[in-house]
């Protein structure tokens, strides 16, 4: 049996998260993310170099949960796919790009302190918009 995997994104958000809606209602995370990168030295050090930045989006429930709990300089892990589309600007030869869409996220243990809420989920009420039928004769009003 074969171990199901995704791909996973390490990093920290480098801009203030957005919140929007699409034209059918579905909310929409967006950031940028920084990746920081090191390259190993001869002498088995490692030198810092620029971080790569991304663009990390998120949809539907999961996007506005992000967009409550992440704020820019958090450590992030992210699991999710990489989805490349193109982009046309008016004027200029349209440009393939690609963005992290992520379908779970989380704050780093390594370099995040936090504490652990374990009390359960709140359950979903019972629908209100339920007619109630009562099976009882109709009183008589006298004038």
């Amino acid at each position: 049996m074969t171990i199901p995997t995704q791909m996973s994104l390490h990093g920290y958000i480098a801009t203030a998260p957005e919140l929007s809606f699409t034209d059918k209602g579905h909310a929409r995370f967006y950031c940028r993310v920084g990746i920081e990168q090191h390259r190993k030295e001869i002498d088995g050090s490692f030198t810092r170099l620029d971080p790569v930045y991304a663009d990390l989006v998120m949809f539907e429930r999961t996007a506005e949960l992000a967009y409550s709990r992440f704020k820019p300089g958090d450590r992030i892990i992210a699991s999710g796919y990489i989805h490349e589309y193109e982009q046309e600007r008016p004027g200029q030869p349209s440009e393939i790009r690609e963005q992290f869409v992520a379908r779970r996220i989380g704050h780093d243990s390594a370099w995040t302190r936090y504490v652990v809420d374990r009390t359960p989920a709140k359950q979903p009420e019972a629908p209100h918009n339920e007619m109630t039928v009562v099976n009882q004769a109709t009183p008589a009003i006298s004038l």
